[in-house]
């Protein structure tokens, strides 16, 4: 199978400004998830996806691939990803490049214990599903069957649809939450349904020591502190 991985980095953020080329421990943020693709055993070919000249340069000298620079169109604030991965998939269709499945590496949860990325790929080839997300266990008090929706009366509903609540804690079906670091999907799934899931979604879950969403100041400083203490 021929997987392309994408890492998506455009120049601009509001909540830290230039943060895919920010050093994070010494180290571009950005290098964190080219160095991971590179590492792998499962995927063909690493692009950057990027508006910015310098995380062009930074990137080709990583050994990540840039033949293009993203259109503006797509690399606003407000940008979806999944456009973004379209727009790369299609370039590489024009280039006569075909790739089964895509694996989304998102520069903002840099870190990724050593072989893990192969374990997510070997579970996708195994559960052969059109998608795997890497995923954190919800704490129980937010698990679904204990949360609540307002509905038109004004008053409280289980979210899940349920009449009466799960009593105990012991009882909760487990549930897990996206953490962003991995995201494998078929192409055709992202080409033909729009989507990056699709209708079956294998997942594999991540070590809760790893994890950070760097989006504001907080996460950046999260960020720089875990990096001293885990191992890649």
């Amino acid at each position: 199978m021929k997987i392309l991985a994408i890492i998506p980095a455009r120049g601009g953020s509001k909540g830290v400004p230039g943060k895919n080329k920010k050093l994070l421990h010494g180290k571009p943020l950005i290098q964190y998830s080219i160095d991971a693709a590179l590492q792998s055993n499962y995927i063909t070919e690493v692009v950057v996806t990027t508006d910015d000249e310098e995380i062009i340069t930074i990137s080709k000298s990583l050994g990540a691939n840039v033949p293009f620079v993203r259109p503006k169109h797509l690399a606003e604030d407000t940008t979806p990803t999944l456009p973004v991965i379209q727009h790369a998939i299609s370039y590489f269709e024009t280039e006569g490049k075909q790739f089964d499945a895509i694996c989304l590496l998102q520069p903002t949860s840099p870190f990724r214990p050593k072989g893990f990325l192969d374990k997510a790929l070997e579970t996708f080839l195994e559960k052969q599903t059109d998608s795997l997300v890497s995923v954190l266990e919800v704490p129980h008090e937010y698990n679904p069957h204990w949360t609540f929706e307002p509905n038109k009366n004004g008053t409280l509903d289980i979210a899940t649809g349920e009449k009466n609540i799960i009593p105990r804690r012991q009882e909760l079906p487990k549930a897990y939450h996206r953490d962003g670091s991995i995201y494998i999907t078929k192409t055709n799934i992202i080409q033909e349904e729009n989507s990056l899931y699709g209708n079956s979604i294998a997942y594999i879950i991540s070590d809760a020591a790893y994890y950070v969403n760097i989006d504001t100041q907080q996460d950046w400083q999260k960020a720089t502190a875990l990096a001293k203490t885990i191992q890649l």
